[in-house]
């Protein structure tokens, strides 16, 4: 009896495994695409910084000077019309108010007293700092007096009246500096008027523009 050949059938894969060179391509791309997300985040965050920066810089702007009190003493005068005159001593405060985002050094300045475009007194003003959005005060003493006044009539009417109004002026030269990378070069103005009553011997009113 004629033995029977045994047929022999080959076994179907379902799941096909996913080739090595195939994987590492996808994973590259994964990779790729996430690097390509992060340069993007990294310059937008960059480009708002400059604009920030840029922003600020151009808002720059110049510190206010300003006298904040004035108390006077050893205040005499004559209104004598042949030899009016008057002397005295300020107490002031004043105050650089800086508005800005960056401190603003300042060189040495000076204030002047006028009547009527006549110096009557100055004071020097010291080099200091402005910290960023604050204000820096400072004490100065003033000696006034009419020895440079050169129309005598008008002020012996102006003591007659029992008023005398004089003018501060002043100028502080500075840069104003931002991050410790930009600085800018600002000036801060002084520019007040001053009533004094002198009968009762005090400031009746004090303004700044």
């Amino acid at each position: 009896m004629a033995q029977k050949k045994q047929q022999v059938y080959p076994i179907e894969l379902t799941n096909d495994p996913v080739k090595p060179d195939v994987e590492s391509e996808e994973l590259r791309r994964t990779k790729c695409t996430r690097y390509i997300a992060y340069l993007a985040i990294f310059a937008l965050f960059e480009t708002m910084v400059i604009l920030v920066c840029l922003i600020t810089l151009m808002r720059i702007k110049s510190p206010k000077f300003q006298l904040r009190a004035v108390s006077i003493e050893h205040l005499n005068y004559s209104s004598d019309t042949t030899s009016p005159s008057f002397n005295m001593r300020f107490n002031a405060k004043i105050a650089v108010k800086n508005s800005n985002f960056g401190h603003f050094k300042f060189k040495n300045g000076t204030i002047t007293l006028t009547y009527r475009g006549d110096p009557v007194g100055d004071a020097s003003i010291s080099k200091a700092r402005a910290r960023a959005r604050s204000t820096k005060k400072m004490n100065v003493t003033v000696d006034v007096n009419s020895n440079h006044v050169l129309s005598k009539s008008r002020l012996a009417k102006d003591l007659k009246s029992g008023y005398l109004m004089l003018t501060s002026q002043g100028k502080l030269s500075g840069k104003v500096n931002l991050m410790k990378m930009v600085k800018r070069r600002k000036y801060a103005h002084m520019n007040c008027s001053i009533i004094i009553n002198l009968v009762r011997k005090f400031i009746q009113d004090l303004k700044c523009i």
